[in-house]
């Protein structure tokens, strides 16, 4: 499974890929990720890429031209070059936002699609408004790239005293992601 992670600079979008890295190759699956940005700074539109496969090594490392799945943690980069049009016929959509269902559909124009207002979860469960660890629970609801409890120890790992807080704020975005 090939994913693309749009956000801006500060969202997470490449600690989202390298926790889900992490959480695969936990599961006995192969996995990479890798960020596709130069001198940007917070803000600026940003690109991950993660990799995933079950049975075969991963042995292609360049950019994903027409990802399987597409998580976009900032609604406002939909508007932005060709983020939609790169996805797959039949791929799925996983964005961040507060809009309805059927109006979000109109605005991008996929078949699949999986909704959750991230930023929501992530200021009332974090405190803060980075939505990463919040949009891997909408990811795992979509794609079913990992089970959510292999994602617990990679955020201990890295987010230590407020791993409990990511977790948190990943399962209910799990339990709230809206498909279609």
């Amino acid at each position: 499974m090939e994913i693309c992670i749009y956000g801006r600079g500060g969202q997470g979008g490449v600690t989202l890929a390298e926790l889900v890295t992490h959480a695969a190759i936990s599961e006995g699956k192969h996995a990479q990720s890798m960020p596709s940005f130069g001198p940007e700074r917070r803000g600026a539109p940003v690109l991950a890429f993660l990799r995933v496969s079950e049975a075969e090594r991963i042995k292609v490392r360049a950019e994903i031209e027409e990802p399987d799945v597409l998580v976009v943690l900032d609604p406002g980069l939909l508007g932005v070059g060709d983020v939609v049009s790169r996805l797959k016929k039949d791929g799925i959509a996983v964005v961040n936002t507060k809009k309805k269902m059927t109006e979000i559909r109109s605005d991008i124009g996929v078949n699949k699609l999986a909704t959750v207002d991230a930023m929501g979860i992530a200021r009332d469960v974090l405190g803060l408004a980075i939505v990463n660890t919040t949009m891997i629970g909408a990811l795992v609801k979509a794609a079913g790239i990992v089970k959510l409890e292999s994602l617990e120890e990679p955020m201990e790992e890295r987010f230590g005293k407020v791993a409990t807080k990511n977790i948190a704020a990943m399962r209910k975005a799990f339990e709230e992601t809206v498909m279609s």
